[in-house]
C-alpha cells in the first residue's frame, strides 16, 4: 500500500474513532487544542495529516498513534541475537533497540567468584530461571532460587553470581542508565 493511500484512509479512521466513543467535533477540540474546523478538513481528507495533529487526537482517544494511521504491522517480531560471552558469562539479548527498557537472559557457570560490589547509575531487577544466585547488595547477602526475584537501585553497590554449587540461569532487565560502565565501590576508610 503506497504512502498515498494510507493516508487517505486516515480521515475516514479518525471519524469512525471519534463516533465509536461518542466524541462530538466540539469536544475533540476542547480535549486536543484543535479547531473544529480543522478536524473536520482531517476527517473529510481535505487536510493532510500530521504528527502535530495526529499525537494530540492520539491522546484524546487513548489509542496508539500506529491505530489512527492504520500502519501496517511491523516484520518478525522475534529477537534474534547472538549470545555474548562476558567474564565466562553468558548473555543473550532479549531486546533489539538501544537505550530504553535492556533485557537479558544470562547464564552464569558454575563457580565461586570473590564478591566484587560496583555501583553505576539506574534500576535493575533479576529473575531466577534455574539454580541458585548470589546477590551482595550493601550489607545485604542472599540467595535466590529459581522463581524468586530482586529489584533495586544501582547506585547501592552490588554484585551477582553463581552460589559455587553449580549454574545459574536469570534475567537480568535495567534501563539505559544500567549500561553504563561499573565503577568499584570501595568501602570509605575513616
Amino acid at each position: 500500500m503506497s504512502t498515498d493511500e494510507v493516508l487517505a484512509e486516515v480521515g475516514p479512521r479518525l471519524r469512525r474513532i471519534r463516533k465509536e466513543r461518542e466524541v462530538t467535533l466540539a469536544g475533540l477540540s476542547e480535549a486536543t487544542g484543535i479547531s473544529v474546523s480543522t478536524l473536520s478538513r482531517l476527517e473529510s481528507g481535505l487536510r493532510k495529516p500530521s504528527l502535530e495533529l495526529l499525537l494530540p487526537i492520539a491522546q484524546a482517544h487513548q489509542v496508539p498513534l500506529d491505530e489512527l494511521v492504520g500502519a501496517p504491522p511491523v516484520g518478525d517480531p522475534r529477537v534474534r541475537s547472538e549470545p555474548i560471552v562476558r567474564h565466562g558469562r553468558t548473555h543473550w539479548p532479549l531486546t533489539r533497540q538501544p537505550g530504553g527498557l535492556q533485557a537479558f537472559k544470562v547464564l552464569e557457570p558454575k563457580r565461586r567468584p570473590e564478591p566484587d560490589p560496583r555501583t553505576h547509575e539506574g534500576y535493575e531487577w533479576l529473575y531466577v530461571l534455574s539454580g541458585r544466585l548470589r546477590l551482595v547488595l550493601g550489607e545485604h547477602d542472599v540467595v535466590l532460587t529459581a522463581g524468586e526475584a530482586a529489584e533495586f537501585d544501582t547506585r547501592v553497590p552490588h554484585w551477582f553470581g553463581s552460589t559455587g554449587e553449580g549454574p545459574v540461569e536469570f534475567l537480568s532487565l535495567f534501563g539505559p542508565q544500567g549500561e553504563r560502565m561499573h565503577v568499584r565501590a570501595r568501602p570509605r576508610r575513616s
